[in-house]
Formats: C-alpha cells, structure tokens, sequence
C-alpha cells in the first residue's frame, strides 16, 4: 500500500484529536484505539490482558476515577449507553506500538502507521514551540537591558522639558529703584 492510502485509512488529524495528556504522557484510550482498529473495546482490551508482559505500566496504565473523569470534561465525549464498567486504559505511544504485535490484522498494521505519524508530528511541534519558547525568553533577556537604558533615556528627555523648580538668580549688576508710575489722563467726552 501506498502512503497515500495509509492516510486515507485513518486521517492523522483524526489521530491527533484523540490523543490526550494524562499523567504527564501523550496518551490515547482504549475505546478510541478500538474504533480506529474497528474492534470492540471489549476485544481490544482481552487482547492486551492475554499479553500483560508486553504492556508495562509506561506503555499502559488504567485511569483513576479522577483522571477519567477530566478527560470525559476535557473531551466533550458523553458516557456511551450506560456508561463503562471500569475506567478506561490509556495507551502511550510505545504501547500503541506495542498493539500492532498483540492485534495481527492489515488494518492494524495500518492504523498504527498513521498513529505513529501522529506522534512524530506532535513531537515536531511540541519542539518546534520548545525553541520558540527558548527564542522568545532569549530576547526578553537581551532587551531588559534596552529597557532600562530606553526607560533613562526618557526619564532625562522629561526632566529636560519639565519648567525650573525655583526661578534663577538672575546675573549681573541690578539696581532697584522705587518704581515711578507714569500716568495718562484721559479726558472725558
């Protein structure tokens, strides 16, 4: 099969919606991995419980009450018909992998292609933001020095154009005479 159609089995973008962060890991659920492969929960689950030597607690753990209820919030998703008897499992990524050895049909083969590709591009753009992040603090640090020097600068423009405080002695020789008022008369019409 060509790459082409690998994404057309399960769009990536599709992919990356289902993934959810729990306990510090890019994760996806059990019920979410069991429609991409077109399988029950319920199968996807025995499947993994026949292997439990394959999925370690860093490739698979169950959600606590608490988690799951946050991911229910966070995701908009309702309770399916009565809801689950026990929480969901959530997968990582090195446990998604895992599930293509434990699920041996083509579509699983193909879906964990375009789930794996789903990973790399989150990674991509997590590190991609990563050195923004580090970019950005880097000129924050090389124009604090700026600020203040700019911030000086105007702080002398003002005291610059601010009036004088008191009124300057004047200089030179004064002499102060008694003021002669010199008047005109007008005359009356």
């Amino acid at each position: 099969m060509s790459g082409s159609e690998d994404t057309q089995l399960v769009p990536v973008e599709k992919v990356e919606s289902l993934i959810h962060l729990a306990r510090g890991e890019k994760v996806l659920l059990d019920s979410d991995l069991a429609v991409l492969y077109g399988v029950t929960t319920g199968n996807l689950n025995k499947a993994v419980k026949r292997n439990p030597h394959r999925f370690p607690p860093d490739f698979m753990f169950q959600l606590s009450d608490k988690e799951a209820a946050g991911l229910i919030f966070q995701s908009g998703t309702s309770k399916q018909r009565g809801g689950r008897r026990h929480n969901p499992y959530a997968f990582t990524e090195q446990g998604v992998a895992m599930l293509s050895s434990v699920l041996r049909s083509e579509r699983a083969v193909q879906v964990n292609v375009a789930i794996m590709r789903a990973f790399v591009g989150l990674r991509r753009m997590l590190s991609t933001n990563e050195t923004l992040t580090r970019k950005l603090a880097e000129m924050e640090r090389r124009l604090e020095g700026h600020d203040q020097t700019i911030r000086s600068l105007f702080d002398a423009i003002r005291q610059l154009m601010a009036p004088p405080d008191k009124p300057r002695k004047q200089i030179g020789f004064h002499v102060k005479e008694p003021r002669v008022s010199y008047g005109v008369k007008r005359k009356r019409p």
